[in-house]
């Protein structure tokens, strides 16, 4: 399979912007297993801007944009030499592609980021995707990394896209505040209803919400790519998902008939 496995920042870093050492220690570990067993892995990655906000001691993750670019300027160092440095004792080596907006809307640049994406895949190199927070230059554009991981979900014809996620997948209300809330297994067609269970924003650490989630299985689905939100902090629910199994929500891409 070829599996994009995107994670957040709320499940990469501690409320403290610091950053989940066993986390993702576990996660590298992981992803290189399934790497051996034969999967291509494709990494989206957050946490740049967070990971910056720690390093740098900031009360709390800031608000200006030139404060941003210059904590995801920080921040990405260390996440990709954290990366580098895991993936590295199990032998597999990482590259980094910073992406932004018109890389994703220039058709010549698309199809250039497709190359070189591809030929690293093709070098056994798992490719670890973010978006270029460092020289945007609006606060966002692509969006977030929900949207980002899907548009190289469906950019590569990738079979599978993962969110790793603070939360278990989409419920039938919000279980924050709901004991009744049920989670939602299987979701077949995102309708206005399956959207109007994503009220909500997303958590202090990241940018993403369910609502972006659900936009991202939009893009995703619609090139017959299944989407799984599931929680990031049992990444047991990798391997079940890699076998085939079904864990968190999964969102069923629309197969050709």
């Amino acid at each position: 399979m070829r599996i994009v496995v995107k994670i957040g920042t709320s499940t990469l870093a501690y409320p403290t912007y610091r950053l989940n050492i066993r986390l993702v220690e576990e996660l590298c570990k992981t992803l290189s297993d399934l790497k051996n067993a034969g999967h291509e892995i494709i990494m989206v990655s957050s946490g740049a801007i967070g990971m910056g906000t720690g390093k740098l001691m900031l009360p709390s993750r800031p608000k200006d944009l030139p404060t941003k670019q210059a904590a995801a300027a920080v921040g990405q160092c260390e996440l990709m030499y954290t990366y580098d440095k895991q993936f590295s004792e199990y032998n597999h080596t990482v590259g980094q592609i910073l992406l932004n907006n018109s890389d994703v809307q220039n058709e010549e640049r698309h199809t250039n980021f497709n190359n070189t994406i591809t030929r690293m895949l093709e070098l056994g190199v798992i490719p670890i995707v973010n978006e270029n927070d460092t020289v945007s230059t609006s606060e966002i554009l692509i969006g977030d990394n929900d949207t980002l991981s899907a548009i190289v979900a469906s950019s590569i014809k990738a079979d599978l896209l993962v969110l790793l996620s603070d939360i278990d997948g989409l419920y039938t209300a919000d279980p924050h505040k709901n004991p009744d809330a049920k989670l939602i297994p299987v979701v077949e067609e995102i309708t206005p209803e399956i959207f109007g269970l994503a009220a909500g924003s997303g958590s202090d650490l990241g940018t993403g919400g369910m609502v972006t989630k659900l936009h991202a299985a939009q893009i995703c689905t619609a090139v017959g790519c299944d989407m799984v939100i599931t929680n990031g902090k049992d990444l047991s629910a990798l391997y079940t998902l890699a076998e085939g199994g079904n864990i968190g929500t999964r969102f069923l891409g629309k197969k050709e008939i």
